[in-house]
């Protein structure tokens, strides 16, 4: 675990509040042009944030009770993965974790997409791993139209999972010898075809893209329910849990995952970051107010079970600053913070919160901040890669999908 607390914000839309929009000025104008996106990312950078991540689903936006789009909130999204490729050149160290769902999608587009995006920012890719269980998302595909339980849509996750892991494995580090004298661009003995055959998957040959800085980018995943943080602990190398309000149920939350850490044999520890929905006010009640009006607007409250799969806080920096210690006391490696307004609550939790929490000795000033890949950054491993003692000449090869 890194000796300081792990900060991600999570980037969707106008904010995670369905009438988020509604307040965020000339920003809601501009939220599918890359430049608010690009405003957004910039500042969490610039102000010390570990990482992003940038939500996506198949559908153009949530639903109402007659499950047509629901016209009151945000509808309409960029390719979470394009957008983390674009901004990555206009930011220096923040990790960049596009959510990419693997239904409906084949795991060489995936591996591909976030190898380049590894590529382009120098090491500084993630990816959150989602599947997508909706028969209103299958119906945007043909090769499948739904009907799936949660269970297979988690082992299809698991194989998709693998084969990605193949693929960024397929090319060794080294595999490009430019030998201007041979005339030899690559060693083919040091690409390897990732050899899979499952029950959902099967898949042959080896990666278009040359093995990325990271060699395999961290990968994220949500554990909201049992069935997903088994899946989580067995696909994910940092585990993102929804705990309430009471201490007892994050601690519980987090001695679940070490549980099923322990029952699939895993001697890693993987870092356990508390996913938490903010606002932040400039006093408790101030934050109480700007909610209740939000919730007004979009005449529901935004809560657990309501629109929500975590705790909703308005808050304020102080007592935001508590929370995390608390949590980092429970063993969490930090903390993934959902901003209910954007730009306002993004700029609270960069320019505000960071610097309280530098002040309270939980994360090192930006000035001294490391600017290695994100696995690092994370506290996670290198990443060695499963060929590395593979005999030169032992693989056939197919660079190809």
């Amino acid at each position: 675990m890194p000796d300081r607390i792990t900060l991600v914000t999570a980037l969707q839309g106008a904010g995670w509040h369905p009438a988020a929009w509604r307040v965020a000025g000339p920003a809601a104008q501009r939220l599918s042009s890359l430049r608010h996106w690009r405003d957004v990312v910039v500042e969490q950078d610039r102000l010390g944030i570990d990482a992003v991540t940038i939500e996506d689903s198949f559908t153009a936006g949530p639903t109402a009770a007659d499950h047509d789009l629901d016209t009151t909130t945000v509808v309409g999204r960029l390719d979470a993965l394009l957008v983390a490729n674009a901004v990555a050149p206009a930011t220096r160290a923040v990790g960049l974790v596009p959510t990419v769902s693997v239904t409906h999608t084949e795991p060489f587009h995936v591996a591909t997409g976030l190898q380049t995006l590894d590529h382009v920012s120098l090491g500084r890719a993630g990816w959150r791993i989602q599947v997508s269980p909706t028969t209103r998302e299958a119906a945007l595909f043909g090769r499948r139209l739904g009907g799936d339980t949660a269970a297979d849509l988690f082992d299809e996750a698991r194989e998709a999972a693998e084969v990605v892991s193949r693929l960024w494995d397929s090319w060794d580090d080294d595999a490009i010898i430019r030998d201007v004298t041979t005339g030899r661009f690559i060693d083919r003995d040091r690409i390897h075809n990732a050899e899979y055959a499952g029950r959902h998957l099967s898949v042959h040959g080896a990666s278009i893209v040359p093995r990325s800085p990271q060699g395999r980018p961290p990968v994220f995943a949500l554990a909201h329910r049992v069935d997903a943080a088994a899946f989580a602990v067995d696909a994910a190398d940092v585990v993102l849990v929804t705990p309430g309000y009471d201490g007892r149920e994050a601690r519980d939350l987090l001695d679940e995952v070490r549980h099923l850490e322990q029952v699939a044999g895993s001697d890693v520890r993987r870092p356990v970051l508390a996913d938490l929905a903010v606002l932040i006010g400039s006093s408790t009640a101030a934050a109480a107010d700007e909610l209740a009006a939000l919730d007004a607007a979009a005449s529901a409250p935004y809560a657990v079970g309501s629109g929500s799969d975590t705790s909703v806080l308005a808050t304020t920096v102080p007592e935001l600053v508590s929370l995390i210690g608390d949590l980092r006391g429970l063993g969490f490696a930090g903390v993934r913070l959902r901003p209910l307004r954007i730009p306002i609550d993004s700029t609270a939790i960069a320019r505000q919160l960071v610097p309280a929490l530098v002040t309270a000795g939980l994360r090192a000033d930006v000035a001294s901040r490391p600017t290695a890949d994100l696995r690092t950054r994370l506290g996670i491993a290198p990443a060695v890669s499963r060929y590395a003692s593979a005999p030169a000449g032992s693989v056939s090869v197919e660079v190809s999908a």
